[in-house]
Parts: structure tokens; C-alpha cells; sequence
């Protein structure tokens, strides 16, 4: 049968069990993934299973799967800001849609792996789908679709093409106070499970780093692993890290990144966050790609 699966995930649920204890952080766990669950019902989804700190969840058509979603992130922002911020607990989802094997009350199949697997990868406040599991949604409101390329996801030998959904994220959250965090990877994944090489050129400046050479710090000083001497770019502005199968960046700046990828259609700004890097495409440091004064690093990810 073909179903539409959505895997919505808790992002610090681990470390609230150290800091809150047991009895604590199970109830904040709970509350959060009993809410999602009901919301599931009430966009006529099923609830297939609740992991823990993860809701997996199956729908019959994607413009259902989307509204819940988009529901989910937006009541789940209204119910954090009631809360101190040490007891808030983000969530992210992935989306996806093909054939799904039932056996029993479980359920088996691409789909199912291709949602999890996007879920595990993005982070806080973010829903991935697959451009698959968008059909018939384009004509939602207040939504917008950022086309991020095609994404080879660890495990499967097809890549599929995925996008970011923009739900209003901005308006619940700031990019000056969100912390970055290598639990809270963002946007796309190659998510191999083979070692990468990423080649960054500036100028007339070229090197390639393999993830042995990992973390890379990106930077005006001259401590910097890839040093970019030019007004706007910061001390320390970003470092590359090896985690999870990929190689994500995390800006450190005051003024910001700007991610561009070959085959997107949208810039992806980033502000004391994190975003996989994959395939090809530009960093624009300090300022947007449209200011001439941007400094603009070219990169490259490659499997070793």
C-alpha cells in the first residue's frame, strides 16, 4: 500500500534525563509525544508507534501528512514558550512517501527508513520531505518549499530529491539566541557511511580536508585551519565537524552564513547554526551573496 510516513523526533531528551532526572524527564517526554500523537488522529493519521522520545506516524495522502506536520511544529512552539527554557524540549520530522509493508500494527518499507533517517538528521524546528511526499501540498497557505537537491541517504542506493518546509519558524524562534548543536544537524544530509573529503577554494586559495583532518575551523586569525583574511568574516566564523555519516557546518559568527547549493532554489541562512553540507556549492560569510563585499567560499564533497 502506498502511505505517506512521518517520524517526528525530541531533540534533548537525553541530556534532560541527566539535568532533570528520571521522573521529570519523563513526564516532559510524554506530555510532548501523547500531544503529537493526538494531532496525528486528528489529521485522520495513525499513529503507528511511539520510540521513546520519537512519534512514528502514517497517513493515507501527503496534504494530510503536511498539515499535521506543520501543525505539530507551529502548537509545539506556542506550548515551549509557556516553559522555562532549561525544560524545552525541540522537535524535527521527516517526511516521506511510497509502498509500506503492515505486519501486524508495524509497518516496513523505504518510506518508512527514508523518514526516519531525515528526521535523525535534521534539526530543531525543522521538517524534511521528500519532494515525493509533497504532491498535492503545493497549494497550501502560509507554506513555502525550499528546494534543497537531491540527497543520497545513507543505506539506499537511489538519491531522492528533498525539501525544506518553511512553516514560520521565524516568527517562534531567533537565530541570534538559537544555540548551535550537533544534535540539531540542519537541512540536507549525504549521509553516507564512508569517509568524505570536502574541498574548500576562496581566491586563489584551494585546500581539501578529509574527515581525519576534522574539526575545521574557518576564520580571519591565522589560527584558523582555513583562513579567510577579509572585513566582515569573523575571528572565528565557522568549523566544519564529522558527525553522523556527514559533514556539518556550524557558523560561530555575529553576522552570519549563507549556504547555497548547486541544484537549490533557495539560499540557506545560517546564524549560530548548523547545516549538512553535501554535494556542491557556495558559503557566503559576513553578508548575503548579493553584497559584492561578501567574502565567498566554493566547496566540494566527495566520498573518499
Amino acid at each position: 500500500m502506498q502511505a505517506t510516513l512521518v517520524f517526528a523526533d525530541l531533540i534533548g531528551s537525553t541530556g534532560a534525563f541527566e539535568s532533570q532526572g528520571n521522573a521529570l524527564a519523563t513526564l516532559m517526554v510524554t506530555q510532548v509525544t501523547t500531544a503529537l500523537a493526538e494531532q496525528v488522529r486528528q489529521f485522520d493519521g495513525r499513529v503507528v508507534k511511539i520510540l521513546g522520545d520519537g512519534v512514528l506516524a502514517m497517513f493515507a495522502d501527503g496534504p494530510s501528512a503536511i498539515r499535521a506536520v506543520v501543525d505539530m511544529q507551529r502548537k509545539h512552539q506556542a506550548r515551549m514558550a509557556d516553559i522555562p527554557p532549561a525544560l524545552r524540549l525541540p522537535i524535527r520530522i521527516g517526511v516521506a512517501q511510497g509502498a509500506v509493508e503492515m505486519v501486524g500494527d508495524d509497518c516496513y518499507g523505504d518510506a518508512v527508513n527514508v523518514a526516519s533517517r531525515l528526521s535523525d538528521l535534521c534539526g530543531p524546528h525543522q521538517i524534511w520531505a521528500s519532494l515525493a511526499a509533497l504532491d498535492g501540498s503545493e497549494e497550501l497557505p502560509d507554506l513555502q518549499f525550499k528546494k534543497l537537491g537531491l540527497v543520497s541517504i545513507r543505506g539506499r542506493s537511489e538519491p531522492c530529491e528533498v525539501c525544506q518546509i518553511d512553516w514560520g519558524e521565524d516568527l517562534a524562534t531567533s537565530p541570534m539566541t538559537q544555540q548551535a548543536s550537533l544534535a540539531a544537524d540542519r537541512y540536507l544530509v549525504r549521509g553516507a557511511a564512508k569517509p568524505q573529503h570536502i574541498e574548500l577554494v576562496w581566491r586563489d586559495i584551494a585546500q581539501e580536508f578529509t574527515t581525519d583532518d576534522f574539526p575545521i575551523a574557518i576564520g580571519r586569525t591565522h589560527q584558523a585551519d582555513f583562513v579567510i583574511k577579509q572585513p566582515g568574516v569573523s575571528r572565528s566564523h565557522a568549523r566544519l565537524e564529522w558527525h553522523n555519516g556527514s559533514i556539518v557546518y556550524t557558523d560561530l559568527s555575529s553576522f552570519g552564513s549563507w549556504i547555497r547549493f548547486v541544484g537549490g532554489d533557495a539560499d540557506v541562512p545560517l546564524r549560530r547554526d548548523t547545516c549538512v553540507l553535501h554535494g556542491s556549492g557556495q558559503i557566503a560569510l559576513g553578508s548575503p551573496f548579493a553584497d559584492p563585499a561578501a567574502a565567498v567560499i566554493s566547496f566540494r564533497v566527495s566520498a573518499g
